[in-house]
């Protein structure tokens, strides 16, 4: 368990830093989203063999929903995500130095709408791409899982700030890029994406798991109604 914690900490680190560096001036100014995507995208793939790859406590909840981790598992995934947020923050406030920031405006009814279907995509692609048996074994997980934040901050960042993710939404509250506030609209937005995604791939049955054994006695009945007699 140490070692999946200490690779959720470290992969939520190197995201939540780079959004920092990135977005706080002097930033990479339209830059940005790819800096973002491509640094979710190092943080999934080196974190993936040891604990998953989560670095997104939303991601965390629709993976334990799925059945693909444990409750013990998901509370110290958020813990070791939100920790590491928080020391990614601090650490780039040290580095900016004493840079003036003003917190975005936020309207919260496109902000949530914003936030919670790209948060659903996110999720929807992490449990198809990563946890699906058709799967296993590829190669390009986390290409489009990065690739669903670079959409997502270039489609929405100017409505929410893009963040499809708890722990990055406290990591840039820290510096005071969101106003507490408004913090709730990530965490309901973010979380309600994440269980939404999981119901959804769960309810189709996108990871082509067996029937149920009632869904079974149900196609037996059908079966024998069916045959000649």
């Amino acid at each position: 368990m140490g070692r999946k914690l200490a690779a959720e900490a470290i992969g939520t680190f190197i995201l939540v830093f780079t959004v920092g560096m990135v977005v706080l001036e002097p930033g990479a100014g339209d830059l940005a989203g790819l800096a973002i995507g491509v640094a979710l995208m190092i943080a999934v793939y080196g974190a993936a063999h040891v604990s998953g790859g989560h670095v997104n406590p939303a991601v965390s909840l629709a993976v334990f929903m799925r059945g693909k981790a444990t409750a013990a598992e998901l509370g110290g995934y958020i813990i070791a995500q939100v920790a590491a947020a928080a020391v990614a923050a601090v650490a780039v406030q040290y580095l900016k130095g004493d840079v003036v920031v003003a917190a975005a405006a936020l309207d919260p009814g496109p902000a949530l709408l914003a936030e919670f279907l790209f948060t659903f995509a996110l999720c929807y692609t992490v449990l198809n791409v990563a946890t699906a048996p058709g799967n296993e074994g590829n190669s390009f997980y986390g290409f489009a899982i990065g690739g669903v934040v670079l959409v997502g901050a270039y489609a929405v960042g100017s409505i929410s700030g893009a963040a499809f993710n708890p722990a990055v939404a406290i990591g840039v509250m820290i510096l005071g890029l969101v106003d507490v506030a408004d913090i709730w609209i990530f965490l309901l937005a973010n979380f309600a994406g994440g269980a939404v995604a999981a119901l959804v791939f769960n309810g189709l049955r996108m990871a082509g798991d067996k029937p149920t054994s009632a869904t079974r006695a149900e196609q037996d009945a059908l079966r024998s109604q069916a045959a000649p007699r």
